[in-house]
């Protein structure tokens, strides 16, 4: 017997992916964006920075890094080009690799990723390949992924119409392009200041026809930084410009993929199609959501805004869209003017919630929006499955030592609930932050205690004293006794123990306590231990004593 040869070491992967890292001002994390792109060993060929005419020092921390590292490339341009889509260009004008994909400064790419799109490119011959995106919430570090439903397990899709869904990702970051592909069919971005320029390169590449991979890796880190300085375009939503300009790029996007190459010669219409449901069921919901808290003056001018994009649309695309955005569409048309706005809202959450009082249009046979919009009807509450109703409860929470009471009142919905039979409601007290214990408590709905079959009420009694500080969300799943359950959220009820913060007994020793209504109006509790936090409370009770001559 001859001895085994020894063992030949892997060949390393060819390096032939550019990442185009793009930045403006953003000397405080682009050097982790780039470092995250050359983490990711021999496959990457060049790391093509691109400054846009930044005033912070960037550029000559990108000198630096190119110092460093031979693949990294810096462009710094002459002149600021006011949005994302220039600089971008420039570094698919500027690669010489076989592949491309996007990085933007404040971002970061997880180990391995450039390694598993290229693999399945590779393996598929694809001409793109898209993987899961991860949003991270910071500083809590809260991660929540991007469209997962694309991302349950790899496919292979020869053209774009085969899975119109893949409009709900307008994301450019999370992809890797091959480089042929994109100069074969000039494929760019919208230049100059043009915000949502992803939602026009997206439609413009499926529009093209790629054979597309999916693969259920985490490929991109998109860093959620809500309270820093300047918000991200995605984040900064508080002027009519955000809105105007989504629904401009939105637009665009629709009349592209219309016009989209299909073996078929529907698949455009399937893909414009899809892309308006998308925008019902995610962008409108999202901008309407946060409505009350805007100014008379925005309301007015995103309603007419929104009123006149909306009339582009024809049955078939609100057909299309879920129901809780097609409602709220459905207002907007039936109505000039902005109204019923904290429903609306309550419509637009995850889980959509629908608030009395519940109306039936004039001979008593459908439910309806109101008997003002009568044209806007609610048939599908009769035939929705229970678990997807908008099932509208109310919550009132009185903190007290060691016995904090939970009232629950679960409203009527044209019989539905009372035919489903509601028996007991699963309660759990979530940290926002997402650490520590979770608070779990299972009460039941007692018919006695229902006088006319509108409401059904029921009482939990929490230990908030378990509890360690910081913000706690309510969710509840609801029971019925034909074997179904609902997960849904509650509304904060105006009484005496909303916003009142309460000092209570906890294993650490004190324990605030605040009951407060969300922005989407939802109960939410403060907890804040220790007595640094009775202090704060004490000195502002004081200060208002002393204000008001002791009353």
């Amino acid at each position: 017997m001859y001895p085994s040869p020894p063992l030949s070491p892997p060949s390393p992967p060819t390096p032939q992916v550019c990442v185009v890292v793009i930045g403006y001002n953003d000397a405080a994390h682009v050097a982790d964006a780039v470092r995250s792109a050359l983490a990711q060993g021999p496959a990457v060929r060049e790391v093509i920075a691109v400054d846009d005419c930044s005033t912070d020092g960037s550029g000559e921390l990108l000198a630096s890094l190119a110092r460093e590292d031979p693949r990294v490339k810096p462009i710094r341009r002459a002149a600021n080009s006011g949005g994302c889509g220039t600089p971008r260009n420039d570094g698919i004008e500027a690669t010489t690799s076989a592949y491309v994909m996007f990085l933007d400064s404040d971002d970061i790419l997880p180990p391995s990723a450039v390694d598993a799109l290229l693999k399945a490119a590779a393996r598929h011959d694809a001409e793109v390949v898209t993987g899961l995106c991860v949003r991270r919430e910071l500083p809590s570090g809260r991660e929540t992924p991007w469209q997962p439903m694309l991302y349950k397990q790899p496919l292979l899709i020869a053209r774009p119409e085969l899975r119109a869904r893949l409009v709900h990702d307008t994301l450019c970051v999370n992809k890797l392009y091959r480089a042929d592909f994109l100069r074969r069919h000039a494929l760019r971005f919208p230049e100059g200041r043009f915000t949502y320029e992803d939602f026009v390169f997206t439609a413009r590449v499926l529009a093209a026809g790629p054979r597309i991979a999916l693969i259920t890796d985490p490929v991109y880190v998109w860093n959620v930084r809500r309270t820093a300085a300047k918000l991200s375009i995605s984040l900064d939503r508080s002027g009519i410009d955000n809105w105007q300009a989504r629904l401009e790029a939105h637009r665009q996007s629709v009349e592209i993929l219309r016009e989209a190459r299909s073996t078929t010669g529907t698949g455009g219409k399937r893909l414009a199609r899809a892309a308006r449901a998308k925008f019902i069921d995610h962008s409108l919901r999202m901008y309407a959501r946060e409505l009350t808290a805007r100014s008379p003056e925005y309301r007015r001018e995103w309603w007419t805004a929104t009123r006149a994009y909306l009339a582009t649309f024809d049955t078939g695309d609100l057909d299309a869209a879920p129901a809780p955005g097609r409602v709220i569409a459905r207002v907007i048309l039936a109505s000039p003017e902005p109204r019923d706005l904290t429903r609306l809202q309550e419509v637009a959450a995850r889980p959509a919630r629908l608030s009395p009082p519940y109306a039936l249009s004039p001979d008593g046979s459908t439910p309806i929006w109101s008997p003002d919009l009568p044209q806007v009807t609610l048939e599908h509450l009769l035939v929705r499955p229970i678990r997807l109703l908008p099932l509208a409860v109310d919550a009132e929470l009185r903190p007290r030592a060691h016995r904090s009471r939970l009232t629950l009142r679960l409203h009527e919905l044209y019989g539905r609930v009372a035919d489903a039979g509601p028996t007991t409601v699963d309660v759990e007290l979530v940290p926002r932050n997402r650490e520590g214990p979770v608070l779990r408590r299972t009460a039941a709905f007692d018919p006695a205690d229902t006088e006319d079959r509108e409401t059904w009420l029921t009482e939990a009694v929490l230990d908030l004293g378990s509890l360690g500080g910081g913000v706690w969300d309510l969710r509840l799943r609801l029971h019925f006794g034909d074997g179904t359950a609902r997960e849904t959220t509650a509304r904060a009820v105006a009484g005496p123990g909303l916003l009142r913060r309460t000092a209570l007994p906890s294993r650490r020793g004190l324990l605030l306590a605040q009951p407060y209504a969300t922005q989407a109006g939802n109960l939410a509790v403060r907890l804040a231990p220790g007595l640094r936090g009775l202090a704060g409370v004490v000195r502002r009770r004081l200060a208002r004593w002393v204000g008001g001559g002791g009353r």
